[in-house]
């Protein structure tokens, strides 16, 4: 079986997936990385967290491959369901778990990470994100995004601000639907291991400032209204103040 820990882009995904990652490996299952090497799927699984990329046929035939051997491991995307994803959780190959954040302070983190790796000459997937307008426009396709997988039958949808501040209780609803013992002393380590206040050290993470409405601080008012008018409906949804 194959555990997909999707998310928002700055959302606590890295965190998400680590966290997700090494609760399964307590039940004995592969380590994700092991099986891109041994399975020579570089170019599928890409990056620390073994992104899958665009959920395609052609690439979840690829890592369906291994799980039919009967290897279970967990991997990483930032993509929306397909036709393949939907048939595959179907069959019960896939397991699939979404995290999101305010695409306000989404597109905020994003931005800032791009620039710092920009001014340390090392550019990455976010520093092509020179101002508020382009911010917009890059988190406008990962709304559409969470729209999608909220429609989504079976899927473990989580939101990066109850994971902050109500570490345990998510904790909770993760172990339950992975379908682990949370009582089990190898489980409750690895919840304490990926607690907010220790996670900004654990490897792919990504946690650099996780402030929950940082936005309101760094947009102008004339900025917040675009906001507004462009998410109004459905960060109500979201379950976010307007």
């Amino acid at each position: 079986m194959i555990v997909l820990s999707v998310g928002m882009p700055r959302a606590g995904s890295g965190w998400h997936y680590n966290l997700i990652h090494d609760l399964m490996e307590t039940t004995g299952c592969a380590d994700a990385r092991d099986i891109r090497e041994k399975f020579h799927l570089q170019k599928i699984l890409t990056e620390v967290n073994c992104n899958i990329g665009v959920l395609s046929a052609r690439r979840l035939a690829a890592v369906t491959l291994p799980a039919l051997m009967g290897n279970t491991f967990v991997i990483k995307a930032h993509a929306g369901p397909t036709r393949a994803s939907r048939l595959l959780s179907t069959l019960g190959l896939l397991r699939v778990t979404y995290i999101y954040r305010d695409p306000r302070d989404a597109m905020l983190s994003a931005f800032d990470y791009g620039q710092r790796a920009l001014t340390k000459g090392r550019p990455n997937a976010f520093s092509h994100l020179t101002d508020f307008d382009a911010s917009l426009a890059f988190i406008t396709d990962y709304v559409r995004i969470w729209e999608k997988w909220t429609r989504e039958k079976n899927v473990l949808i989580a939101r990066y601000e109850d994971l902050l501040t109500n570490y345990d209780a998510e904790c909770a609803r993760l172990v339950e639907y992975l379908r682990l013992d949370g009582a089990r002393p190898e489980v409750r380590a690895v919840i304490e291991r990926y607690r907010p206040e220790k996670a900004e050290a654990q490897q792919g993470t990504h946690f650099y400032k996780g402030k929950i409405g940082r936005f309101r601080d760094s947009y102008s008012s004339g900025q917040q209204k675009i906001l507004v008018e462009r998410f109004g409906v459905v960060l109500s949804k979201m379950g976010y103040a307007v």
